[in-house]
């Protein structure tokens, strides 16, 4: 699979930081499809193929997800506890993407089995270089089982 075969789930509440991390993305050329739920709800009906993604082909996951922690209706942990507790998504490679500093949240999303925690930096310039370093490293060199 060619990154350009690539989809990104960006699960982000925030328009600005969506926007930010949507023009990094292109920017860098990491994707051809990148898909936006702005909750976590919403996120797990996209994963689950339910509610309105209920016609979306379910095998078909992400290969990245983007995950904030700071969601609306369900926050950032309990989509990453239900990923992890489902057989077809507990191998998705997770990045929770957070401006948290809280040492407690990076220990939960890591007992979670979150596969990385970034910080967001404030800095455009210092935000894109991250977004480029983590598309290229979970979509470009790791490896993950078909």
């Amino acid at each position: 699979m060619t990154s350009k075969d690539k989809v990104i789930l960006l699960i982000e509440d925030n328009p600005d930081d969506e926007l930010l991390t949507l023009r990094a993305l292109r920017q860098n050329k990491l994707a051809n499809d990148i898909v936006v739920t702005r909750d976590g709800e919403e996120a797990l009906e996209y994963l689950f193929a339910t509610g309105k993604y209920a016609n979306r082909e379910a095998r078909q996951n992400p290969q990245l997800i983007l995950l904030d922690l700071k969601l609306p209706k369900v926050d950032g942990f309990e989509v990453l506890r239900r990923l992890r507790e489902n057989e077809k998504t507990r191998l998705i490679p997770v990045v929770v993407l957070t401006s948290s500093d809280e040492d407690k949240d990076m220990i939960e999303s890591y007992e979670l089995a979150a596969n990385s925690y970034v910080r967001k930096p404030v800095d455009f310039d210092q935000f894109s270089e991250a977004i480029r370093q983590i598309g290229m490293y979970w979509l470009v060199i790791n490896c993950v089982p078909s």
